[in-house]
């Protein structure tokens, strides 16, 4: 096998094409990975593993590709990420301003998603396909548009009284999934959800927030040749080399034939490449 790139792992960018583009970013070589399909490929953790923020060697990733001191320091490692609705940036507390300014006080959009089932999100306007290809939805439709994070959370939270926010990342690998009418089901959340929407335009009467009765649908496919039967999953702490061929692409995973890798997981692993 030729060696292909040796460097940092990093996340898959994405193209929203027929079926979805990806690059395999490897340090400084960015590869086309639909190319890989049906290829042997050969990677190796070197045993190291850099922060992806400041750069130092780590024994152990935290929140997909930091040390342990940027985990704790960073606003993009707040528990506020994960639960939006309790974005305490209008309180002054926020870990760095500046990032809350870039990525929270900017517009979002609250949609509707199907990976393996309905479910409720949020993403930047800014992250609009790429979210929902991360995801290995088939299908997205935007249903609101807000122009703060909190309020996408607010909006999420209360979202979830009816639909699910969680991915079954197995049926997803597996593409145990069917197409579903988002139209209809944003029609009938705004059934649910509307006196709740009057509420929030009351609490916040100078901030964006708007019902979507038109938002463009999107629909995804992901290029393969083979989805597994079954979704096992490569450890590289574990299992720190790995030769299989790779099969198909969905998310940020490579799904080879005997298992598969999330490549977010190992965000910030020094691998060598092989094919």
């Amino acid at each position: 096998m030729e060696l292909l790139a040796r460097g940092r792992l990093q996340k898959m960018p994405v193209a929203h094409q027929t079926p979805v583009a990806y690059t395999l970013k490897v340090g400084d070589a960015a590869l086309d990975a639909n190319t890989l399909l049906g290829k042997p490929i050969k990677l190796v953790f070197e045993n190291e593993i850099r922060c992806s923020n400041c750069q130092r060697l780590t024994k152990k990733s935290f929140n997909q590709g930091y040390c342990y001191p940027c985990f704790q320091k960073l606003a993009s490692c707040d528990k506020c990420i994960m639960s939006p609705e309790l974005c305490h940036y209008d309180q002054g507390t926020c870990r760095e301003p500046s990032w809350g300014d870039a990525h929270c006080m900017q517009p979002h959009v609250v949609y509707l998603a199907n990976s393996t089932g309905l479910k409720v999100g949020i993403t930047r306007g800014t992250q609009v396909p790429t979210r929902w290809i991360d995801q290995g939805a088939i299908q997205a439709l935007p249903i609101a548009s807000v122009s703060t994070r909190k309020l996408s959370g607010m909006l999420e939270n209360k979202l979830r009284e009816w639909v699910a926010d969680r991915t079954n990342w197995r049926k997803m690998l597996k593409h145990e999934v069917e197409e579903i009418d988002l139209l209809a089901e944003r029609d009938k959340l705004f059934g649910e959800i509307n006196s709740y929407l009057s509420e929030l335009k009351s609490q916040f009467p100078d901030e964006q927030i708007e019902w979507l009765v038109s938002g463009e649908l999107f629909n995804f496919s992901y290029p393969h040749l083979a989805w597994p039967e079954k979704a096992k999953t490569y450890n590289l702490d574990k299992t720190p080399e790995i030769e299989d061929t790779l099969m198909a692409i969905k998310g940020q995973y490579l799904i080879f034939e005997q298992a598969c890798l999330n490549i977010r997981k190992y965000g910030a692993y020094e691998v060598s490449l092989y094919a």
